[in-house]
């Protein structure tokens, strides 16, 4: 990722998730009153002055913590710093300069990067709070900018001073055309965050036993000999009784909206509980949304297996999700990395068939071989004619059918030329999408 990186950082609740969240124009950092709502990274984009900037939102640094989801903040705090090419470090200007603010300063000054000190809530206009003027003791080489996130002023200030900060031998990429976005979707404590910290060969996410850890959507960029690819890590669905406060609702909410952003769904199923309703709901948000499914069963090295576990797991995947036959099974293991670089080429595949584009010509071709076989149906004496097939989308396949009575064109008989489709062209891994139209009686 060649585009200039800006890690926004400091202690908890002192407003980076909102500031973030003002920067790059959407609400994409869960933002509550509460300390310690951001866990891992979050990334996002933002335009100014001509060049696009790659903004990171980290959770709130604990400097001195044994809690253990505080110290592995603190540690992606690290990674990020150790990421970026520019750091924002927030303050509030309400509490003034406190011994976790010089603690963080300490850690930012060793890291040798260029750092630009925002001092957040400073909402009144045109005034400029006494207590600002304390943070110019921290001593960076840049002056602190007074910025008020909730209504924005002093943003462009401090977008400024980020570029002029900037090394001169950062330069843009913006060749992302070819990047394939993986969502990696999933029941709470699936692996979901392990399995993309095995992709990327470092601490990525924070990881650890306790359900529910991530809670926003979270983008890691992989490229390997296979192509570029993004994975979206997202906090695990819930089932909807059990979503109690506000933060988690938001969190199901990114899980979707990380969907919709994906062309591909990895479906995270823990082979030691086997497929679940939540399972099937979650399967159904990737398969009604058009996108391309990979069930993956994880923790497959935690499993008693003889010559028909694989059969047997299969089959119940296939009856629990049987409206999407078309997903490719692989059974892996995050935590030995036992089948996991197979994923790759399977996402490339699996993209690959979803914008897959075939000729009218060779549409009719198969068309005209599949109603030899089975007749299309009749009612009453009168029988169906399928005019002519045509596809007129991709991602996924879509394709439009005319034909003399929407009526008689019964779904059993869709199921059978979207299955024709399927022996022929393969489109593995990808639903289709038909369109029946009625062009006029005989």
């Amino acid at each position: 990722m060649s585009k200039p990186i800006i890690a926004v950082v400091g202690r908890p609740n002192v407003g980076k998730s909102t500031l973030f969240n003002r920067l790059i124009g959407e609400r994409r950092s869960i933002v509550e009153d509460t300390p310690g709502v951001t866990r891992d990274r979050i990334y996002g984009e933002t335009e100014w002055r001509g060049r696009t900037l790659v903004m990171i939102d980290k959770g709130g640094i604990e400097p001195k913590t044994d809690y253990i989801i505080l110290a592995q903040m603190l540690n992606q705090a690290q990674i990020a710093i150790d990421t970026a090419d520019v750091i924002i470090f927030v303050c509030d200007v309400h509490t003034g300069v406190t011994a976790n603010d010089r603690d963080i300063a300490t850690m930012l000054q060793k890291s040798r990067k260029p750092v630009v000190p925002c001092i957040n809530k400073c909402d009144r206009t045109g005034h400029t709070p006494l207590e600002f003027y304390e943070f110019y003791e921290l001593g960076f080489d840049c002056d602190p900018i007074p910025v008020s996130s909730v209504h924005g002023s002093g943003t462009g200030e401090l977008l400024d001073a980020c570029l002029d900060a900037l090394p001169e031998d950062i330069e843009d990429d913006d060749d992302e055309d070819d990047c394939i976005h993986v969502a990696v979707i999933g029941k709470p404590n699936a692996g979901k965050s392990s399995i993309i910290n095995r992709f990327v060969g470092a601490e990525r996410m924070i990881v650890s036993n306790i359900a529910g850890t991530t809670r926003d959507s979270v983008d890691t960029s992989v490229e390997n000999e296979h192509g570029k690819f993004t994975f979206i890590d997202t906090a695990g669905i819930r089932r909807q009784s059990k979503i109690n406060d506000k933060i988690e609702k938001y969190s199901v909410l990114r899980a979707h909206m990380a969907v919709e952003r994906a062309d591909v769904c990895l479906l995270m199923i823990d082979a030691t509980a086997g497929v679940t309703d939540q399972d099937e709901k979650i399967a159904g948000i990737a398969h009604e949304s058009g996108k391309g499914v990979i069930i993956v069963v994880n923790k497959w090295d935690l499993v008693e297996k003889d010559n028909k576990t694989v059969k047997e797991f299969t089959d119940q995947i296939r009856t629990a999700l049987a409206y999407m036959p078309y997903a490719p099974i692989i059974f892996v293991s995050a935590l030995t990395g036992q089948r996991l670089p197979n994923i790759y080429a399977l996402i490339s595949k699996v993209q690959n068939s979803r914008t897959m584009r075939v000729p009218t010509g060779v549409l009719n071709d198969v068309l005209g071989e599949a109603m030899m076989r089975t007749q299309p149906p009749s009612d009453k004496g009168r029988r169906l004619k399928i005019y002519y097939m045509t596809q007129n989308a991709v991602a996924p396949p879509t394709f439009v059918l005319f034909c003399n009575s929407i009526e008689l064109f019964h779904f059993s008989y869709q199921r059978y030329i979207e299955n024709c489709l399927r022996d022929t062209f393969g489109f593995e891994g990808t639903p289709i999408r038909m369109i029946i139209k009625q062009k006029g009686d005989d």
